[in-house]
C-alpha cells in the first residue's frame, strides 16, 4: 500500500488554476520533494492533502483512508508543517510542544517530549521563549510539535526558507533520521539542491507535474552536453549566446555562463561567435547537470513546443 494516491486532482480559485488534473503516487517509507517555483501549485497540493483546502476534483488517499471521507482518522496520522507555522511566542519551549500534545490528544507526553527534545538538539533550551529562538531553531521546535503524535507520514511545506545554511544542514540531518525511522516525507521546496537529497522529485509548473523520477533517472533525461565556460566578458558573452542557434539553453552564475550545446560543433560555434566579438573564453570544462538544469530543460522544450502549436 503506498502513502499516498492521487488521481485527477484539480483546485481552482477563481480564474487561477492552481492544481491541474494530477495523479501521483508515494511509496511508504520515501521522502518525496515537490519542486517548483512561486504560484506551480505546490502548497496547494500539500494542503488538499492534509484536509485543510477542497479539492474541485479528484482523489486522494492517505495509507489507505480517503482523505475527504475519512478526515479524523487521516489527520490522525499525518503531521503538517506549513509555511507560516504558529508557535507561541509567549510560551517556552516545553509549553508549546505540551500544547501541540494536547490538541493532538497525547496522554503521558512527557516522555515523547523529552525524546523530541533531545532529538532536536533543545533540550537546553526547553525554558527559553518561543519568540527568543532563532529561526532555525523555530523550525525545529516547529517540527517537534509536528511530531509530538508519532505520525506515520509528515508534509512539510518549504520548511528550510528563510533558514540559516547552518540550520538548514541540521534540519536535513533530523529529517534523514526520520527516514530511517521509517515515517514517510512529503515536502515542497524552491532549493533543488535540496530536492537531489530526496528519493523521488516531482517537478511541477503552472499546476502540472511535468515528470516524477528519482534525482539520478532525471538528470539522465538532458539532452545535449552541458558546458561551464568562464569568458572575459560575462554579460556580453550572455548578451550574444542567449539568441544564438548554437546553444540550447544559456545561464549566467556569476562570472561563468552554462551553456547546454549538442556536440562539439556547437561549441565551436559559441567559440567563434565570441572570439569574432573580442572575447576569450578563459576556461571551460563540461559538467555534471543539476535538477535546475533539468528543470528548465523541461520547461524550455514545453514552451518550444507550445509556440510550435500555437504557429502550426
Amino acid at each position: 500500500m503506498n502513502a499516498v494516491e492521487i488521481h485527477g486532482l484539480s483546485k481552482s480559485f477563481g480564474s487561477i488554476h492552481a492544481v491541474r488534473d494530477v495523479s501521483l503516487s508515494i511509496r511508504r517509507g520515501e521522502m518525496f520533494a515537490l519542486v517548483g517555483p512561486d504560484g506551480a501549485g505546490k502548497t496547494t497540493m500539500i494542503r488538499m492533502l492534509c484536509g485543510i483546502t477542497r479539492p474541485d476534483a479528484g482523489s486522494m488517499s492517505i495509507l489507505g483512508f480517503d482523505v475527504r471521507k475519512q478526515p479524523a482518522i487521516v489527520k490522525e496520522r499525518i503531521g503538517y508543517l506549513s509555511q507560516r507555522f504558529s508557535l507561541y511566542g509567549d510560551l517556552t519551549v516545553d509549553e508549546n510542544i505540551e500544547f501541540f500534545a494536547e490538541i493532538y490528544g497525547v496522554r503521558n507526553y512527557e516522555a515523547r517530549r523529552n525524546e523530541l527534545l533531545e532529538f532536536t538538539r533543545l533540550t537546553p533550551f526547553r525554558n527559553r521563549l518561543a519568540e527568543k529562538l532563532s529561526g532555525g531553531m523555530k523550525q525545529k521546535l516547529a517540527l517537534a510539535c509536528t511530531l509530538v503524535h508519532t505520525p506515520d507520514i509528515i508534509f512539510l511545506d518549504e520548511p528550510t526558507t528563510g533558514v540559516d545554511p547552518v540550520s538548514r544542514r541540521d534540519f536535513w540531518k533530523i529529517l534523514a533520521s526520520l527516514l530511517k525511522q521509517g515515517i514517510t516525507i512529503v515536502m515542497t521546496t524552491p532549493y533543488l539542491d535540496e530536492a537531489e537529497r530526496c528519493t523521488r522529485v516531482a517537478l511541477m509548473n503552472e499546476g502540472k507535474i511535468l515528470i516524477t523520477d528519482s534525482p539520478e533517472n532525471l538528470k539522465g533525461l538532458m539532452k545535449g552536453r552541458l558546458i561551464e565556460i568562464v569568458p572575459t566578458d560575462i554579460r556580453t558573452s550572455f548578451a550574444l549566446l542567449k539568441p544564438s542557434d548554437a546553444v540550447r539553453e544559456v545561464q549566467a552564475f556569476g562570472d561563468r555562463v552554462h551553456i547546454v550545446v549538442d556536440d562539439e560543433e556547437g561549441f565551436a560555434r559559441v567559440r567563434t561567435l565570441l572570439e569574432r566579438n573580442a572575447i576569450h573564453i578563459i576556461d571551460f570544462r563540461t559538467i555534471s547537470p543539476s535538477l535546475e538544469n533539468i528543470f528548465i530543460s523541461l520547461l524550455t522544450e514545453l514552451h518550444n513546443s507550445e509556440r510550435k502549436e500555437v504557429n502550426v
